[in-house]
């Protein structure tokens, strides 16, 4: 579906691809600059190509599977590649890429500001938005004005109002979790304006009451892959009543700008929920996790990491510490299928947390 979108795009609207590597990016300045973001976590799977032995063993899969990806001519119907400054893995990879994996497309890199409290981080986001422009003009051949960028702005303030109300409102809503996650993460790909579509027309079908659903549970971590994961959850009786994963629920912005539409980019790259990925801040991490626990319900928590990913597992104690509520840590590898054992733990923790509801 992928493929046969980027064509798409490409004949009918002569939009260039960029395939993006997570988390964090000011996909606004793509889309005003009428580049389609595919965004790449891995992929999920195995390793398609030997490239990813490139790579130290004790790397996550994120890097080593899209090193591997890019080195095999998996992302050729892409036009370019965009490299957060992630963590250190995924920076390194705008290097390795084009040396070891033989990339010759367009290769950007984006560093976005870290401790968004800081005086200096508005004025460095500003700076490296102005850079990326520069290099999206100078690749595209478009000049970008302000009008444009102040459109990509409002359309993607309203992507995120809409992803914030599904998420908030999901005992009303219709959809189940693999559902809803399918619908989220269509956006990673969609044009902007086509994932809007879809996003108002699954707000305006959620119900007036709430539909009965498991036991309700907070989840953070990385990526919702596999996506059995839902399915076993869903099996066991859980809910995922409030979502943190970085692919999910840390990517919808909820602050609203106004005026000027540069400031305006910057605040919004400053305005995720706090992200491991983009501050050491773990207090205002931990308060917001305990907002979302309690506002949602939740009844246990799963902590569900890629192996090896240092940003997120470095926060596991004090998620544990901070949240009063049985917690399972699952630890993936970007897994094709869910392993057994992984669907045993959810189930034994499933049946820990009715054990403990019907003792209260």
């Amino acid at each position: 579906m992928r493929l046969v979108h980027i064509q798409q795009q490409r004949q009918l609207h002569g939009r260039r691809a960029l395939a993006v590597l997570p988390v964090h990016y000011p996909k606004e300045l793509l889309t005003a600059f009428n580049v389609l973001a595919v965004e790449m976590w891995g992929p999920p799977g195995p390793p398609r190509g030997e490239d990813a032995g490139r790579l130290q063993p004790y790397v996550c899969a994120v890097a080593r599977n899209a090193l591997a990806f890019l080195a095999s001519g998996g992302a050729d119907a892409v036009d370019g590649v965009l490299f957060p400054h992630t963590c250190d893995s995924l920076q390194g990879l705008a290097t390795l890429v084009p040396d070891f994996g033989g990339w010759t497309r367009a290769a950007f890199v984006f560093q976005h500001a870290r401790d968004a409290g800081r005086p200096s981080a508005r004025a460095f986001a500003l700076a490296e938005l102005r850079s990326l422009a520069r290099g999206l003009e100078a690749w595209t051949g478009r000049t970008l004005t302000d009008e444009r960028l102040l459109w990509a702005l409002r359309l993607h303030e309203e992507i995120d109002a809409c992803r914030a109300a599904l998420l908030d409102g999901r005992k009303n809503s219709s959809l189940g979790d693999r559902e809803l996650y399918r619908l989220l993460r269509r956006g990673e790909w969609l044009w902007p304006e086509a994932h809007l579509a879809e996003l108002r027309a699954a707000r305006a079908a959620m119900a007036a009451e709430p539909v009965q659903r498991g036991l309700p549970v907070l989840v953070t971590g990385y990526v919702p892959e596999p996506p059995a994961l839902l399915d076993a959850l869903e099996r066991a009786g859980l809910t995922i009543a409030a979502d943190d994963y970085a692919a999910i629920g840390r990517r919808v912005v909820r602050w609203r700008g106004a005026g000027d539409p540069w400031p305006w980019l910057a605040q919004r790259m400053l305005s995720h929920p706090p992200c491991p990925t983009q501050s050491a801040d773990q207090g205002a991490r931990m308060r917001w996790l305990q907002e979302l626990a309690q506002r949602s319900g939740a009844r246990g928590v799963i902590v569900h990491v890629q192996k090896f990913c240092e940003p997120e597992l470095f926060d596991v104690p004090a998620i544990r510490r901070a949240l009063p509520l049985p917690s399972l840590v699952l630890e993936g590898e970007l897994e094709a299928e869910l392993p057994a054992q992984a669907v045993t733990r959810i189930e034994a923790f499933a049946e820990m947390l009715r054990a403990g509801a019907r003792a209260a």
